[in-house]
């Protein structure tokens, strides 16, 4: 099926959760931080909600342990620096 969509699957085994441990993390953010919120009256909103809670919060306010308690924009600005 995932190759219909043009998806590569993970190359690790089964069984091994630290594979796609940013994905499951990022995801988990989402779930309990927005989704879990409120009730979506259909996809739409809920799709436009999570655009802007990825664009507005988590990419430039949100800190990430991963990139040294910075949020992803000050991340790039200071790689960039």
């Amino acid at each position: 099926m995932a190759d219909q969509f043009g998806v590569r699957l993970s190359v690790g085994r089964t069984g091994q959760c630290w594979d796609n441990a940013l994905a499951e993390s990022f995801f988990s953010t989402i779930k309990r931080e927005l989704l879990g919120t409120s009730a979506w009256p259909n996809r739409v909103t809920a799709r436009t909600a999570i655009f802007d809670f990825i664009e507005g919060w988590y990419n430039l306010h949100r800190l990430h342990s991963s990139l040294g308690y910075l949020s992803p924009a000050e991340y790039e600005t200071a790689l960039a620096a």
